[in-house]
Order: C-alpha cells, then structure tokens, then sequence
C-alpha cells in the first residue's frame, strides 16, 4: 500500500483580509502564520504522510484553508463551488493537482454551493452541513457524485459556526466529537461525544490512535489522551482568528486511485 497523502497549500501574502463570519476580526500576523503551517506540515510529515503542495494563490487570502476547494472520496475529487464568491478562484490549481494525483474530477455547478468544510466522512456516512457556505442544490450534487461509491449521504444544518467541521468532526471509532455550545443538534449523529473547549471539536485521524489537535485544546487533549488515543499538537493560533482549524489546512487522501 502507498503512503498516504495530503494536499496543503502555503498561505498567501494577502492572508490577514481573509473573510471572517462568526467571530470579531482581529489581527493576523502572516509571518508567524508561515511558521505555524510549516509545524503543520512537519506534524504531519512526521506522521507518515507525503504532502502534496499546491501552488500559492496570493491573491485569494483564504487559500490556505485548502480542504473548502474539494471534496475526495473512493477515487473521485469532486471541485466544490463555495457559497462565498471571492474563493471560486481558488479551485482551479487544487483541481490540477487532483487531476495529476490520478482522481476521476467531478466539479459542483450553479447553483449549487459547497465547502469542503461542511464535508465530514465518517465510515459509510458522509455528513453535509446546510445553511451555510452549502446549499440543498449543492447537498445533491454532492449525493450525485458519491452516493453511487457506495455512502450515505446525510444533511446536517448548520447555524452558529463557518462549517459543519467548525463544530464537528469524528474519532477512528465513529464518535461524532464537539463543544456543546456550537452544537445545534448532537442527536443527529449516533454516537456524540462533548469536548471541553472550542478547537477540541476539531481532530485529523494520523493513523492508528494518533491525532492531529490544536495546541489551544489541551483538556480536549488529555481527555482523549486517557481514553487511549494519542493526540499530536500543533499552534495554528493565526489561523484559528480567521475561523480555520487542523482540518481545515491539509485534504488527506487515504483513498488514492490505483494509479497513483
């Protein structure tokens, strides 16, 4: 089996005008911002997977937030279309890169809406935040391109946070964890699990036990600690101001096409 795979992007010059929803804006340091992702990328490096970068796209500030721009899943790499104009222009270097990899290439057409972000695979579920960034014309292109892989496609609507992963993400066993304030609704997911603190909500399975987690979570990552996973923590406070988390920075791909 290949060594797994991750798309990341460098942050761009223009990165401190990137957009802001539900939090207050504050200043953003660039420099310590390259440094913060270059720890990133070496947590993950560490952890056995190849990177993969596209290229910068220095006038779209939010690119580095590289997850938004595609949705990969069984082989195919479904090209979002954001509900925020300014980061169409995003997409078309993370589709060459895609593209190269060896995915089959599927694009999200108007009127159709999605985020990367609203995306959260768990198992033989795929959970889509709504009311947001994604909309139901978007939910059903993206059921369209992945229900025929063999997953279940499930709307979640999403209210008080960017993306359904700014409140959610899930465990290797299938906990759905997140912090209880942003949280509309737990009973949608089967099993939930609360967290402590806001950026606790947001984990990226390394393989085996081990988990990618902000620094600004370290209850959420002793808890997780004691129940026997082991959690890798990396500053991304400069990304965390402009509503990004570890999630949001890198596309794992677990899945590559035989040909890659």
């Amino acid at each position: 089996m290949s060594e797994p795979k991750a798309l990341v992007r460098p942050p761009a010059a223009s990165l401190a005008e990137g957009l802001v929803t539900h939090v207050e804006r504050v200043p953003v340091d660039r420099e310590r911002a390259v440094v913060q992702w270059e720890g990133y990328v070496r947590a993950l490096r560490d952890n056995g997977w190849r990177t993969v970068e596209v290229p910068a796209e220095e006038a779209c500030p939010d690119s580095v937030f590289v997850e938004d721009a595609v949705v990969v899943l069984r082989g195919t790499a479904l090209i979002c279309r954001s509900g925020a104009p300014s980061r169409r222009a995003e997409t078309a270097a993370v589709e060459a890169s895609v593209r190269g990899l060896g995915y089959a290439v599927r694009r999200v057409g108007a009127p159709g809406t999605v985020d990367g972000g609203d995306v959260l695979k768990s198992g033989e579920t795929v959970y889509v935040g709504t009311g947001g960034r994604t909309n139901e014309e978007g939910v059903r292109q993206l059921r369209s391109a992945f229900e025929p892989l063999g997953v279940r496609v499930v709307p979640v609507p999403v209210a008080g946070v960017l993306h359904l992963k700014s409140a959610v993400t899930a465990l290797p066993d299938g906990t759905v964890i997140g912090h209880p304030p942003l949280v509309d609704d737990p009973s949608r997911f089967p099993a939930f699990r609360p967290v402590p603190e806001e950026s606790g909500a947001h984990v990226v399975l390394l393989g085996g036990n081990r988990l990618l987690m902000a620094a600004s979570a370290p209850r959420t990552a002793e808890m997780l600690s004691g129940a026997g996973y082991e959690p890798v923590l990396v500053d991304i406070g400069e990304f965390e101001k402009l509503e990004g988390c570890v999630t949001c920075l890198s596309v794992r791909l677990r899945d590559l096409p035989a040909a890659a």
